[in-house]
């Protein structure tokens, strides 16, 4: 991905030098061309990087503004580009749970959203399991419990393979509600901790098979588990 930025404030062949080096060093900036010339940075990118985090790499004396692209679109797209796996799996989940619903002669909300955890767990767990090690490594980065048990990141994942197949056969749904509760509020504490705080920790949800970044989208995630286990607890 290459993008074209107005820059200005620069003065000399040493500020082309600065704002190159500077640019450099951002993440996911791989190439750098800056002409005084025509006071412009041609930027290559592994994936789009917010004008924002540009901005704040270089001094407060250059200015950096697109040139023939839409910042707004462009971080829309690589929002979308950079949670793809997570949100085909909720569409792919939902789309399956719903089409089961068929066989009913109306919605059954409940038996919904049994269904649907029983593939979010099942799914989730699944990924974790593919590189367990390397899960655990990461979720001892950011989970409160894992921290300070550090055994707890391995056990974690048999966790949610186990509430997958209690929501799948429908085993004491009191337990295995009262169970994804608590466990998933332990886990959404080190998530808002590490994305409060604007900690740049890659999210273990899916292991380390998907490169995720840890954001509002994992709180999102979690807090949904939290609602609907919560909601069934005290319905059944």
């Amino acid at each position: 991905m290459v993008h074209k930025y107005q820059i200005s404030g620069m003065t000399c062949t040493s500020c082309e030098a600065k704002v190159k080096s500077a640019l450099l060093l951002v993440n996911n900036v791989t190439a750098v061309e800056v002409s005084k010339a025509d006071n412009s940075a041609t930027v290559t990118m592994d994936k789009h990087v917010a004008l924002s985090e540009l901005q704040n790499a270089l001094e407060s004396k250059y200015k950096i503004s697109p040139i023939h692209h839409s910042e707004a679109v462009e971080q829309t797209k690589s929002w979308f580009s950079t949670y793809k796996p997570i949100l085909i799996i909720f569409i792919y989940i939902s789309g399956i749970t719903i089409l089961l619903q068929a066989s009913n002669n109306q919605f059954d909300a409940m038996q919904w959203m049994r269904h649907f955890m029983a593939g979010f767990f099942l799914v989730f767990s699944f990924f974790k399991m593919l590189n367990l090690k390397a899960f655990a490594e990461s979720y001892v980065m950011y989970d409160v419990v894992a921290r300070k048990f550090p055994a707890w990141a391995y056990v974690y994942a048999f966790v949610e393979l186990v509430l997958g197949v209690a929501y799948l056969v429908d085993f004491n749904p009191f337990i295995t509600n009262l169970t994804t509760g608590v466990v998933m509020s332990a886990s959404i504490i080190g998530v808002f901790q590490t994305v409060l705080n604007k900690k740049q920790i890659q999210c273990a949800c899916l292991g380390a098979i998907f490169n995720l970044p840890m954001s509002t989208v994992t709180i999102i995630e979690d807090g949904l588990m939290i609602a609907m286990s919560i909601t069934m607890l005290f319905i059944i």
